[in-house]
């Protein structure tokens, strides 16, 4: 895998998210609760700290989970929860050891179709529904990997032209139309909320 990202919006930080499979698992896993760059710029942070320039999940899954949790703890911080954010991150490679020896471009190199994808990264610890759809549109967009039926798979996300999510970001414009429909549909909830009471 090697793409050009924009996502951390930091160079040696879309650097690894473009060539490193893991590290962009990583990125869409922390991608919750704070700021989409300070997401994607985790993976490289960890990878920092542990004295590399990529992550190893069979690393990430065996390290001491105290010692990990120490190590995004560290300030700056990799999360605004970096205890739990730290659980999440092992759980993800140790189910990736487990089920694909820990090569993480496995998870969609043989898919043959969209929602065989979808499933598979719907059985990712931390991944829901929304995440998995987020992250198959993210991969159809920016990666290059389309499987049959991948844009139908993603949903609403893998819309051509529509600025919803990470998957449309391709610098600095595009983020600030894909943060603008997310205000936009925060305030129609919001909206939707009051008028139910």
């Amino acid at each position: 895998m090697e793409t050009t990202l924009r996502l951390a919006q930091q160079p040696e930080a879309d650097e690894l998210l473009g060539r490193s499979p893991l590290a962009l698992l990583v990125g869409m896993l922390l991608d919750q609760q704070v700021p989409m760059e300070w997401a994607f710029s985790g993976p490289r942070t960890i990878a920092t700290r542990l004295g590399r320039d990529d992550l190893d999940a069979h690393e990430i899954a065996s390290y001491d989970p105290d010692a990990f949790a120490a190590l995004l703890a560290a300030k700056p911080a990799v999360h605004r929860y970096p205890g739990s954010m730290a659980k999440r991150v092992q759980q993800l490679c140790q189910y990736l050891v487990e089920h694909y020896d820990g090569d993480a471009e496995a998870l969609w190199r043989d898919a043959a179709t969209g929602k065989e994808l979808l499933d598979r990264l719907k059985a990712l610890p931390g991944y829901g529904e929304q995440k998995a759809r987020i992250f198959l549109s993210l991969l159809g967009k920016r990666v290059g990997v389309r499987p049959t039926g991948w844009r139908e798979a993603a949903g609403a996300y893998g819309e051509e032209g529509s600025y919803r999510s990470v998957a449309d970001i391709t610098g600095p414009e595009s983020l600030d139309k894909v943060r603008a429909h997310k205000q936009e549909m925060k305030a129609a909830a919001k909206a939707a909320a009051a008028a139910k009471k």
